[in-house]
């Protein structure tokens, strides 16, 4: 009987487990798509090299941060895996991966642009 109840358990635990990893991957503010990080509306995302890993702010500001709007967040959003959360200059969240803020590029249009890769040799998106 304590064999049957002992895997029964475990069984609904693990079944648990990966209901909780997908709704976290459902809720992360990210994914990997087509090789590379996009936003929940499937628009690339990029890093900005003069922003500091883990230094929980944003360099791009003001005109800068109109051409490479930040990826915002709530004030209910929590870090989670690789992304945390940064605060602005401004007072507001944006997302972060592995340390770096996470920002779109005004130029791109559609899912599938990429056109801010390497712009000025400063802006990158995010490979697989």
């Amino acid at each position: 009987m304590f064999k049957k109840s002992f895997i029964a358990s475990s069984a609904i635990a693990l079944v648990l487990g990966f209901a909780s990893l997908a709704a976290s991957a459902a809720d992360a503010p990210a994914k990997m798509a087509g090789g590379v990080l996009v936003a929940a509306n499937n628009m690339t995302l990029y890093t900005f090299d003069k922003d500091v890993a883990n230094s929980g702010k944003s360099t791009c500001n003001g005109p800068c941060a109109t051409a490479w709007p930040p990826l915002m967040a709530t004030a209910s959003d929590q870090p989670m895996g690789g992304y945390t959360i940064v605060t602005r200059d401004d007072g507001s969240k944006q997302w972060a991966y592995k340390g770096k803020p996470l920002y779109f590029f005004q130029s791109d249009k559609t899912a599938s642009d990429r056109t801010g890769d390497n712009f000025k040799d400063v802006w990158h998106v995010i490979k697989e």
